[in-house]
Order: structure tokens, then sequence, then C-alpha cells
């Protein structure tokens, strides 16, 4: 995008994409700072992220953001941007950084009807309720997935990973 970059990764190790990010920082940083001689940081803020439940939510991911810019009035369809991860996923292109997850993997038998099964998956547009979920879970950075998964989320940090009330808390006056 013109002002953001999505990037939907999967890891074995919860600490994986923040250190990822780290280095990305880091070693971007120093390197457009040093070719454009210029100082400072290029990113407004910290990332924002959110973990996914994959069964449910993973392949919505992928039609989010790559309808992005398609939502955005840049492209009619996402086939023609070219920074896009769909002409690896629905057309074949080569990409060396683009790895399928299983979950794509399991829309066929091949590369050719799991092209075809993810095309069909553009058809139509996401859901306005679906696509708001996933932009509050990123932007909160909430969990994205169903209770259970949310719970089991909760657990694993030790700290809420949804939305909470807005507001101060109402005091209870003694009697």
């Amino acid at each position: 995008m013109t002002n953001h970059v999505h990037l939907l990764v999967s890891t074995a190790k919860a600490e994986a994409v923040g250190a990822m990010m780290k280095a990305l920082g880091q070693c971007y940083v120093q390197y457009i700072n040093k070719m454009y001689k210029r100082t400072g940081t290029l990113w407004e803020g910290r990332y924002k992220s959110c973990p996914t439940q994959a069964e449910t939510y993973l392949l919505a991911c992928q039609r989010y953001i790559e309808l992005n810019p398609a939502r955005a009035n840049m492209v009619s369809h996402p086939a023609e941007y070219k920074w896009s991860s769909y002409a690896a996923n629905a057309q074949g292109a080569e990409n060396d950084i683009i790895k399928p997850h299983s979950l794509y993997q399991a829309l066929g038998m091949d590369a050719s009807s799991r092209q075809a099964a993810y095309r069909e998956l553009f058809r139509y547009q996401l859901d306005i309720g679906l696509v708001d979920e996933i932009r509050k879970a990123t932007n909160g950075n909430y969990a994205l997935g169903n209770a259970l998964f949310v719970q089991q989320i909760e657990d694993a940090l030790g700290r809420r990973v949804t939305a909470g009330k807005a507001g101060r808390p109402k005091r209870v006056l003694a009697s």
C-alpha cells in the first residue's frame, strides 16, 4: 500500500514475529538512513498484529490483504497489484518469499486446482463485518478467533487479548 505494508506470517514460535520485526526495523532503517544520508526512524509507530486462528481466519485474512488495494481503489482486481501475493497464490507465479500455508495447500490436490479454488474465493467481496473484525483485532492487537482460541491465547500470554469496556470502572460506594 502507499503508506503501510501487510504481512501474513505463520510461525511455530510465539516470539518469532516480534524478533523479525525488530530485525527488519534495525537493519532496514540503518540501510535506508545510510543510503539516503538521513537519520531517525522510518515508521510512524509500532507494528500492529494479532494472533489469528488459522482454521477459521487465515484464508479470510489473505483475502483481506489481497483485496486491500482494490478496496482503496488503487486497482480494480488484486491481480493488477504488483506487490500482492495474489499472483503466486492464484496464478502460480514464482515467488521465493511466499511459502504456502497448509490450509492453502488443502484447497486442491495439485497446484492448478489450488489456484482455481483460490481464485474462486475472490469472486465475492469480503463481508464488511468480517473486514471490521479483522481491522479491530489488528489495530487493537487482539486475538482473532473463536472464544476457545481467545481463551487459549489469554492463558498462554497471561493477559487479556480482547477489547475491554470503554471508560473507567464504576466505583462501588460503601453502604
